[in-house]
This record gives C-alpha cells, sequence and structure tokens, in this order.
C-alpha cells in the first residue's frame, strides 16, 4: 500500500510522543513527586499508534492498567494525562484515578482499570449499545497476554460473535503476566487462536512493526464496520521497562526478573528507532523533519509537567463528589 508523508510522519510523531511521556515520568516517580503506581507503556507504542490511526473520533476505546498510550492514541489531551499521574485537580479524572484510571469521553476513550481483563466486557456492552442504536461505530479493547486466562474474554468473545458485533479485541503480548512468563501459564503460546473455537477471524502480527499494525487494524477495522462481526489481533510485543514503575524498583527490591539478554535482543527491535530508520534509509522522510518532531514533543512533554504541577491537588473534603451522581447528604 502507498502512504503519504505526512502518514508517515503522522505515525512518527505519535510513537515519539508517547514514549517521551512515557519517559517524562521516570524521575518523578524515582524522587516520589508520582506516587501512584504507574505502568509504564515504553516499547508498545506501535500498537497503539497503528490501531488508533484508523479509528475515527466517535469510535470507542477501553484500556488496561497500562494506557497512557491507547489515551493518547485516541485523542486524549496530553496535559490531561500528565495532570492525572500526578493526581492532579486538572487531570482527565480529576485527579482521583491516577495513571490506572484514565477516561475521556470526547475522545472515545471510554476508561481503563486495573482488574485484568475487567474492561473487555465493558467494550462488549458499548459495542452492543451501538449496535441496538443502529450506529455504525467500532468498540477497541485493549488486553494483555494475562487477560487471555481470564473466562470474561471467552464469554465476551462468544457474546460478540453471536451478535457480530462491532468488537475489535486487541490482546498486546509481551510475554509476561506481571512478572510471570508466558510459557508458564499457557500450553500453546499462540493466544489468536483461542478465538477461532468462537468463529472470530483472528490473526497474530508483530507488534513492534506500526505498519503491520496499521495495516493488521485497517482490515479488522473494516471487517467491523462492515457488518462481519468481531475480529482478534493479537500484537507480538515486549515493554522495555519494569511492570510496574521504571523498573519494578519502587518498594525497594527489584522483581524484574527477565532474563538481560533477553531485554537487549528486543531493544533492538525497538518500534521507534525501527521506524524511523526504516523512514530515512527509504528517503520517505529526512533525518532533519523526525528531529523537529523530536524536539517539539520533548518541549510539548516538558510543558505539560509544568502546567500539572503548577495546579491544585483534589481537595479531601470533596472525596465522594464524583463517587455518586448526585452529592451525598
Amino acid at each position: 500500500m502507498t502512504y503519504k508523508k505526512e502518514f508517515f510522519l503522522s505515525l512518527y510523531r505519535m510513537m515519539v510522543m508517547i514514549r517521551a511521556c512515557e519517559e517524562s515520568f521516570v524521575e518523578p516517580i524515582r524522587s516520589g513527586e508520582i506516587r501512584c503506581p504507574v505502568h509504564l507503556y515504553s516499547g508498545q507504542e506501535a500498537i497503539a499508534a497503528g490501531v488508533s490511526a484508523n479509528l475515527h473520533h466517535t469510535d470507542k476505546v477501553f484500556g488496561t492498567h497500562r494506557s497512557h498510550g491507547h489515551f493518547l492514541a485516541k485523542g486524549g489531551d496530553l496535559r490531561k494525562l500528565v495532570a492525572e499521574v500526578y493526581c492532579k485537580e486538572g487531570g482527565c479524572s480529576v485527579g482521583r484515578g491516577g495513571s490506572m484510571h484514565l477516561i475521556d469521553p470526547e475522545s472515545g476513550f471510554l476508561g481503563s482499570a486495573p482488574i485484568v481483563a475487567g474492561t473487555i466486557s465493558l467494550a462488549l456492552g458499548a459495542a452492543l449499545a451501538d449496535r441496538i442504536r443502529g450506529g455504525n461505530t467500532v468498540t477497541v479493547a485493549y488486553f494483555g497476554d494475562g487477560a487471555a486466562g481470564e473466562g470474561v474474554l471467552y464469554e465476551a468473545m462468544n457474546f460478540a460473535s453471536l451478535h457480530k458485533l462491532p468488537l475489535l479485541f486487541v490482546c498486546e503480548n509481551n510475554f509476561y503476566a506481571t512478572h510471570m512468563p508466558i510459557q508458564e501459564t499457557r500450553s500453546r503460546k499462540s493466544i489468536f487462536e483461542s478465538a477461532e473455537p468462537f468463529d472470530i477471524r483472528s490473526e497474530r502480527v508483530d507488534g513492534n512493526d506500526v505498519l503491520a499494525v496499521y495495516e493488521a487494524a485497517r482490515r479488522a477495522v473494516t471487517d467491523c464496520r462492515e457488518g462481519q462481526g468481531p475480529v482478534f489481533l493479537e500484537f507480538t510485543t515486549y515493554r522495555l521497562r519494569g511492570h510496574v514503575g521504571p523498573d519494578d524498583n519502587i518498594q525497594g527490591d527489584h522483581t524484574d526478573i527477565r532474563p538481560h539478554r533477553e531485554v537487549e535482543e528486543w531493544k533492538k527491535k525497538d518500534p521507534i528507532p525501527v521506524f524511523r530508520d526504516y523512514l530515512i534509509h527509504d528517503k520517505m522522510v529526512s533525518k532533519d523533519e523526525l528531529d523537529t518532531i523530536d524536539k517539539s514533543v520533548s518541549v510539548e512533554v516538558s510543558k505539560a509537567h509544568d502546567l500539572a504541577l503548577g495546579t491544585g491537588n483534589p481537595d479531601p473534603r470533596e472525596l465522594a463528589k464524583y463517587v455518586f451522581s448526585k452529592p451525598v447528604s
């Protein structure tokens, strides 16, 4: 498929934006300025960028505990995301949610949650609601390989297939459920085949190749929008940081059990430099243009931190303000 230069630049910019945002949290986490648990998305940017490049503003996305990238790629406000991670009043969840409870209905990002597989059923409900209303939107349910061990995924696949719902199941397989290697939890490594008994079209794709992600998602979104039912995509990838925090060391003990050699091998497949080298080598974009994007994104992220730190914390007296639809008497 032939792409325009602007398309390449937009994909590159989104991945760089996600990476810069994630890495900007590292020092504030270590210094204790950020106090909520933070699951960094570094290394998995190609998936969020490639999938969302196929979505309309009105399409819906549900995330996981590691959803900063999903939020930004769907059009969520960077400044509100950064403020939320600091648990500030100006955050997207008004400082009540922190890193794992993000939401931005205006952009179609309808929520993330730390409960493994917890948002799959919510995405199913959103897709069903759209079908009942006669709409033409697509709903995306992101989840990790650990969620493949939860029964709700299989219940959702069965129901979505029965009713041919416009639901895209997106499994980000980074090969570790927290610190548990996938080979210790599954007799078969491939997850996408789990959709076959439910007559759901599925495929496994290199999640570090942003163009491969884009093409797979394009086919899937087209199927969903044309009423052909749900699609299941498994993207293989790798997180370059710890499960929680920069290096799983925020509580004083280093608990990342991944072999050093394995981590180093995956760093060679880092989706951003791989895509950057591809664009420059094939003379589709100049190095100067990409450098300009890098610098502008860095400034934008820095300003988001300054803005967040300049805003107030939630008032403890308003702890229950958003828990109920009416003020607590």
